[in-house]
């Protein structure tokens, strides 16, 4: 069955400023009229889904449901191995009603330290980003992708958000919370598309996107 290409406005189906500029810089280049959420007053749906997938799924359909448009969700999260895989799709929780993700980032750090994972191998950790567009029909279009590397300590940098500052990804130098938003995830040729959020926007682009004008 072929993929529903995405044309004309597009509600971004979130109300984090962080996650908002990301999604805008990816669907920029391909000529998207984006809003989001939070711009439209649209309140932020329970989500209740026990994976990635589903929870971008409910975040996508109701916004799409509420505005009669296309509507674009992420959601991602910190999976740390010695932590059986937590935060994982709790991560936004970890970080509080305040959304401190210092605080959040305090918590992985102290319970790396009970189960005893001080050493490098013992603190490998992955992004994952699920991604749904859903239509007002009810179709949607569903990617998952995951970026591989090791929770340092301290936290390092101040760009990008969340946990950025201290995932450090396989083969690099340099954390998220060290990496230009160009470099982390700008799409080739203009940058390395390394975060989740762009491997996973890649595939929904070569799916439901015409390509951009050079």
């Amino acid at each position: 069955m072929p993929h529903r290409q995405i044309a004309g406005r597009l509600v971004i189906a979130t109300h984090n400023p962080g996650k908002l500029a990301e999604m805008r810089d990816l669907l920029a280049p391909f000529g998207i009229d984006a809003v989001s959420a939070g711009e439209l007053g649209l309140p932020e749906p329970d989500e209740t889904g026990t994976t990635f997938r589903a929870n971008a799924r409910i975040k996508a359909d109701a916004a799409a449901k509420a505005t009669g448009l296309p509507a674009f969700a992420d959601d991602s999260g910190l999976a740390v191995d010695a932590l059986d895989g937590k935060p994982g799709i709790h991560s936004a929780r970890w970080a509080g009603p305040d959304k401190d993700f210092r605080l959040a980032m305090n918590e992985v750090q102290t319970q790396l330290m009970k189960v005893g994972a001080k050493a490098p191998e013992k603190r490998r950790a992955h992004f994952v980003s699920a991604l749904c567009v859903a239509w007002p029909d009810g179709h949607g279009e569903e990617f998952e992708a995951q970026v591989h590397g090791i929770v340092v300590w301290p936290p390092r940098g101040t760009l990008g958000f969340g946990y950025d500052p201290l995932f450090l990804p396989d083969g690099q130098s340099r954390t998220f919370g060290e990496m230009p938003s160009e470099e982390k995830h700008g799409l080739p040729p203009r940058g390395k598309g390394l975060s989740h959020r762009a491997r996973a926007f890649i595939m929904l682009a070569e799916a439901c996107l015409q390509k951009p004008r050079p």
